[in-house]
């Protein structure tokens, strides 16, 4: 188009006054750099998912089978034998988890207990968690064995040791409650704490109890059922389609991957990541939108050349479209150059590790922020500047004779 290639040229003429080309250079630089902190801000959210997803994995099963109402599965061993037959199946075991009291000395720590089988390890790797002690998942000593969470070791004051026991205590699930004795409306366990676990994932480190699943079925009263059924795959498995089989065969359970048992936390990263992602398209058009002052004092400088276009013909609608043009290539250029800038801060610290976390390297999970260039982000990025720098141009018009 003649209008594309006269803006073109314009672009990268000189121009007669100075202050043109600086103007159009601050209102380039705006617009990349808001660009570039588009880019490497969904870049960081990436990194910030993909750390969660990592660190899910450390305690979460490969699926996790749950009633979809209620809060029981009532052959929760025969669902376990099943899966587990399935192929591409690794284990499969039932476990049964509920709230209850822990006391310790003097201590009183409210905490999720969650039975287990022996075995466990197989679905769930435990044993690795361990900081203090030695995982056991069965009785030792004549009493049940007990892995706590780091939190509950802190609240508890509780360590490993087989010379001083702890109590769980759970509400009574069945039988009538005598008001003149109210510890009758409890059932109680006592067990020795073998180890203390840690796995820099919150919900499992703030108030997790492991304890052998029949310590967890006599205290609730319960005989063959579970909570839930978790299961290992195999490496090659497909995820996926033993999940929909699962469920196929079973429409009263739910299956969920590693991701659905994670989906609350995903769900946040994903609402702060996108409700980030439009503020800073609302900086971005502010930046692009200083282009019009840039565009102002252009058509103010080119009006003569404007004129003899018009006394050699060409339409009103020719000499509009200039500008418009004009607009969009200042933005764009800002926009791809800030693309650029951005993609290369986010892969240097996504590779080198640049920017690191002030704090002991031994204490954290992660020393450093963790960014992932995402391809669909530049290309959405890079949609949306075209569309602002379009809005940007049109608003020439305004600064043109009619």
């Amino acid at each position: 188009m003649l209008s594309a290639r006269i803006a073109l040229r314009y672009l990268f003429a000189k121009k007669r006054h100075t202050a043109v080309n600086v103007i159009s250079m601050i209102s380039l630089a705006g617009v990349a750099v808001a660009t570039a902190a588009i880019v490497v801000v969904l870049s960081v959210f990436n990194g910030f998912a993909d750390l969660g997803e990592r660190q899910a994995s450390v305690v979460d099963p490969d699926l996790l089978i749950t009633p979809v109402q209620g809060k029981t599965i009532a052959s929760g061993d025969s669902l376990a034998k099943a899966v587990a037959a399935m192929p591409g199946v690794r284990a499969a075991v039932p476990v049964v988890q509920e709230r209850g009291l822990l006391i310790s000395n003097s201590a009183q720590v409210p905490v999720r207990f969650k039975g287990v089988p022996a075995g466990y390890s197989a679905v769930v790797p435990l044993d690795s968690l361990v900081i203090d002690g030695v995982y056991h998942s069965d009785s030792a000593v004549g009493l049940p064995s007990a892995n706590v969470a780091i939190g509950v070791a802190y609240h508890g004051a509780v360590s490993p040791s087989t010379d001083r026991a702890v109590r769980l205590y759970v509400p009574r699930r069945k039988g009538r409650i005598n008001p003149a004795n109210p510890a009758a409306a409890f059932r109680g366990d006592t067990l020795l704490v073998w180890s203390v676990l840690r796995s820099d994932v919150q919900d499992f480190d703030a108030d997790l109890m492991i304890v052998p699943l029949e310590v967890s079925r006599r205290l609730l009263d319960y005989s063959h059922e579970a909570t839930a059924v978790e299961v290992a795959l195999e490496p090659s498995a497909d995820v996926a389609a033993i999940a929909a089989a699962i469920g196929r065969a079973n429409p009263e359970l739910e299956v969920s991957d590693r991701l659905q048992q994670q989906s609350e936390a995903f769900r946040m990263i994903a609402i702060e990541k996108w409700m980030t992602f439009l503020m800073l398209i609302f900086i971005l058009v502010i930046a692009s939108f200083n282009v019009v002052s840039t565009l102002s004092l252009l058509v103010v400088e080119k009006r003569s050349d404007m004129e003899v276009l018009r006394f050699t013909g060409a339409p009103r609608s020719l000499v509009r479209s200039i500008f418009v043009w004009q607009g969009w290539l200042i933005s764009m250029l800002g926009g791809l150059a800030g693309i650029v800038l951005g993609a290369l801060l986010s892969l240097w610290q996504q590779h080198g590790h640049i920017i690191r976390l002030n704090a002991d390297a031994s204490a954290l999970t992660i020393d450093y922020y963790p960014v992932r260039l995402a391809w669909p982000d530049l290309l959405l990025v890079l949609g949306v500047i075209a569309v602002v720098s379009l809005l940007a141009g049109q608003t020439t018009r305004f600064f043109q004779k009619k």
